[in-house]
């Protein structure tokens, strides 16, 4: 066949180009390496050879994605070190971490089957190195940098929720897809064991049928019809998949109120009923010093060296 297509190319007065293509050969659900093809007489080279990447995505003969969860977390790794390693002030060292790192780090964690159990080790990373740089103590708990419902909002993204977020909308886009044969298919997204995906989209949708059958109901201040609600029956297509991914988020941030109930001193604001909410911006931190920024992490969340504090220490 290949020498079929290589006269039909001859003949169009074109030709392959050998060193840019790659062959693979399996017997049995097994990798042949000895199998050799060749093209306008010259040999094409093997995955196992040279790997491939297509849409930022490599293929080689292992045909699997243990490698590259491993790459992923050395490649996090060095990140960070290199981040810490610049002469910037802290704040500066976050902000390059939350625009710069995180976001590279965002696309190999969607196109590879990498498990929930090694992005979790790569957040532990993240936020060792950001306590150090915010000059906070290394006991401050996750809950406190990404909480979006704590009396002091700070404008973190938690890499995990982002991995999390990623592959529902990933599936609810196949799942929603308009290709017959993508929708017959349905292909399966591996996150591990901790974590399954599958499950964690049919609970958010089950939540907002819950929600839509509970109807709007007044949570705050505001008068009657001040707000509008969007619900599960009206919505279609993107609508729907960011419905889905907004649950999620939810979840997740009803799980980190959950932790805080649960800590007697970093969640004491859970009973601050009276407190209003204070969400920092970028633009607010750059007109920070570093040492306000520290002191006023460590005052809301009570890990001031105050007299208790260190006789508690």
């Amino acid at each position: 066949m290949l020498e079929r297509l290589d006269v039909l190319m001859a003949w169009c007065r074109m030709k392959f180009k050998p060193k840019k293509s790659r062959s693979l050969s399996v017997r049995k659900g097994k990798i042949d390496a000895t199998t050799i093809f060749t093209v306008a007489s010259q040999q094409i080279p093997t995955v196992s050879q040279e790997p491939v990447k297509s849409l930022g995505r490599w293929y080689d003969s292992s045909m699997k994605d243990t490698k590259r969860g491993l790459e992923t977390v050395e490649l996090a790794t060095e990140g960070l070190l290199a981040i810490n390693r610049c002469g910037l002030q802290g704040k500066l060292k976050v902000w390059c971490l939350r625009f710069m790192l995180i976001p590279k780090l965002l696309w190999p964690l969607l196109v590879y089957e990498i498990c929930s159990t090694t992005v979790e080790a790569i957040e532990a990373k993240i936020n060792k190195f950001t306590r150090r740089w915010l000059g906070v103590p290394p006991g401050l708990t996750d809950m406190a940098m990404y909480c979006r419902k704590a009396k002091l909002r700070l404008p973190l993204k938690c890499i995990l929720e982002k991995y999390k977020c990623g592959k529902a909308r990933l599936l609810s886009m196949l799942e929603d897809s308009e290709d017959p044969i993508v929708k017959t298919v349905q292909p399966t997204i591996k996150t591990g064991r901790k974590w399954k995906v599958v499950e964690a989209v049919d609970e958010a949708k089950e939540c907002l049928k819950i929600k839509e059958v509970i109807g709007q109901t007044q949570t705050d201040h505001k008068g009657l019809g001040s707000s509008t609600a969007k619900w599960w029956s009206k919505a279609e297509g993107k609508e729907k998949r960011d419905m889905v991914i907004n649950e999620i988020r939810l979840n997740e941030d009803s799980r980190r109120v959950q932790i805080a109930v649960q800590q007697p001193q970093q969640g004491q604001w859970t009973n601050w009923d009276n407190a209003l909410q204070k969400s920092l911006t970028w633009n607010e931190i750059w007109h920070m010093a570093p040492l306000r920024i520290s002191s006023l992490i460590r005052s809301v969340y009570d890990l001031l060296p105050s007299h208790a504090n260190l006789v508690r220490g």
